[in-house]
């Protein structure tokens, strides 16, 4: 059974980017976490929001039939010291800040599934593929020229 964990951003990576309100489903978003889910991944909610903003998002993830592995945190019940850092472990980081932003759902099961079937497997944000996407340059990359 696969023990890979998943960090996943709520706003502009589940649903629409609408903060403080929730946005509409982001197409295949329930269905991949499903999936990702019944194949034995650990998901956890990663998101800025917190208190009210942060319950409504995860009981609209608990209506579409996600329950997280923890929330913000790397396993249930991790209680942050002052002095402790709060980067979470995760395997994989899903979020539509990446750099290039984010692929959608259909393409970062395509990554995940590849790196379990060919072994390469690492910490790393789900790369931006610039062959299926194209994008206005953004400001750094008319800066340097990439």
């Amino acid at each position: 059974m696969n023990n890979k964990i998943i960090a996943i951003d709520f706003d502009g990576t589940i649903v629409e980017d609408n903060y403080p309100e929730i946005g509409r489903p982001l197409l295949f978003a329930f269905e991949t976490m499903q999936k990702l889910q019944s194949k034995g991944y650990r998901l956890i909610l990663w998101t800025y929001r917190s208190g009210k903003a942060l319950e409504e998002a995860i009981e609209f993830c608990r209506k579409n039939g996600i329950e997280f592995y923890s929330v913000n945190s790397s396993y249930e019940g991790e209680v942050f010291e002052e002095s402790q850092s709060r980067k979470i472990n995760a395997d994989y980081f899903i979020d539509d800040r990446n750099l290039g932003g984010f692929p959608g759902w259909g393409e970062v099961y395509q990554i995940i599934k590849e790196k379990i079937e060919f072994g390469i497997e690492g910490r790393q944000i789900i790369p931006y593929s610039k062959k299926k996407h194209r994008r206005k340059k953004s400001f750094l990359s008319k800066l340097f020229g990439s």
